[in-house]
């Protein structure tokens, strides 16, 4: 084999593999894994994530955890926000980093001959890639993050993973996986195994509901958020408490109240997984370290500042569902009561999402919303009918080419410091954050 176009060159090859007629099933990947020698059997001991919203974070918080106990984790998420190395991360002497380019090449190459031209999603065969790394790369633990659903995602090839943790299940992707709450969470439960606890984290009635029933049919063991274990917020501290006992930590550094939930199933998880080794030193550690990129993300100190009034706060999240809307809302108005001003709303959407569903939190809340474009995305909603969505919910917005100027918008329109929240979109989310490293380059 020869390196030719790098992994870029390769990756865009492998997009137009895509089969005519998508169906979520597993007998590509498993016809491919099988070529490859079956890597998903030597992976180090797994923890398996599914949900709707918050699994990236719960995985920063774990990985954080594990790492102040000396150990270390391999990672699996996607989407990307600017390179796809960043989906496979790999542990090593210095920490958990992103896959070398090197190596990815070397992969993708691997994993498309062994594929021989067969019809196969491009996440299927990214993830068998993923999977020959961690299984020839030494961790102590494997971090892994389903794309889409879970009985059927290219991820749930694992017979016995040693932890599956499910996140808050909320309407997404009802396309693939169901119209109803019940039905979506049942295909997010497809990851429970006979044997294998599961930290099941906040749930409305109707999914816990379908989480039980598969628990039950599949004989998996499950430690639920509000009933075996919670996480509050007491006194500026993080209150874990179980039946027996009650640990006090700081609160942790990601934003956002929604992230005390998010870090009390990764204390949850640390626990299953670890037992007595998860001291509280490991566990605050975990929390006071974590990093997520695109969840609430501090821009200021950047190249953006250009583009916006003295004083002004910027942020940035990846958010793009009503749930998501709704802890986003939740979590503006919590900084909202800390230090008073002005809220604006910077936002791009696939037209895929329910766009009416994330802004509807927002009303009464934001005083303006400029939509934007998704660059080089052609299922994004156009921005005047993103705009149009906006004021549906009773929201003051207009729309803008890009986000550059909708920052410059958002300044002209104020007459004192806001706090601007750009918003929608993981592809947006990673739009920007490009733009601010090639601007800071530069």
């Amino acid at each position: 084999m020869t390196i030719e176009q790098g992994s870029a060159g390769i990756l865009r090859r492998l997009e137009k593999l895509y089969p005519e007629e998508i169906s979520l099933e597993l007998d590509r990947v498993e016809r491919l894994l099988e070529a490859l020698g079956r890597p998903q059997d030597r992976l180090p001991p797994t923890v398996h994530v599914s949900g709707t919203n918050g699994k990236g974070s719960v995985i920063a918080f774990l990985k954080a955890i594990i790492e102040s106990l000396n150990k270390s984790a391999h990672v699996f998420t996607s989407p990307h926000l600017i390179t796809f190395n960043e989906r496979i991360s790999l542990a090593g002497p210095s920490g958990t980093r992103h896959i070398s380019e090197p190596l990815l090449t070397e992969l993708l190459l691997r994993v498309e001959e062994a594929n021989a031209g067969e019809p196969i999603t491009f996440f299927e065969i990214t993830t068998a890639a993923a999977f020959l790394a961690y299984a020839e790369h030494q961790a102590d633990y494997l971090l892994l993050e389903t794309g889409l659903g879970g009985r059927l995602d290219a991820t749930n090839v694992i017979d016995r993973p040693a932890l599956t943790i499910i996140m808050p299940v909320s309407l997404d992707h009802s396309h693939y996986l169901g119209d109803t709450l019940r039905e979506i969470a049942g295909e997010k439960a497809g990851i429970l195994k006979p044997g294998v606890p599961c930290i099941v984290a906040r749930q409305d009635r109707e999914a816990l509901d379908a989480i039980e029933d598969k628990a039950e049919s599949v004989g998996a063991p499950l430690i639920v958020q509000g009933s075996d274990w919670d996480a509050f917020e007491q006194h500026g501290r993080l209150v874990f408490q179980t039946g027996e006992a009650l640990v006090d930590l700081p609160l942790p550094r990601l934003l956002g109240r929604h992230q005390i939930d998010n870090a009390g199933a990764a204390i949850a998880a640390a626990y299953a997984l670890l037992g007595a080794r998860a001291s509280e030193t490991a566990l605050a550690g975990g929390l006071l370290s974590a990093t997520w990129p695109a969840r609430l993300q501090r821009l200021n100190g950047g190249a953006l500042d250009a583009h916006i009034a003295p004083g002004t706060e910027l942020l940035l999240d990846g958010g793009h569902n009503p749930a998501a809307g709704e802890a986003l809302a939740r979590s503006m108005a919590e900084l909202e009561e800390m230090v008073p001003r002005p809220l604006h709303l910077i936002c791009g959407m696939m037209e895929t999402k329910d766009a009416g569903g994330f802004f509807a939190p927002f009303a009464g809340l934001a005083e303006w919303v400029v939509t934007v474009p998704i660059p080089g995305r052609e299922t994004g909603h156009d921005r005047e009918q993103l705009a149009a969505i906006a004021r549906q919910q009773g929201l003051n917005a207009t729309s803008a080419e890009n986000v550059n100027e909708a920052l410059a918008l958002s300044r002209d329109f104020a007459s004192e410091p806001v706090r601007v929240l750009i918003c929608g979109s993981l592809y947006l989310a990673g739009d920007v954050l490009r733009l601010q490293d090639a601007a800071t380059a530069a």
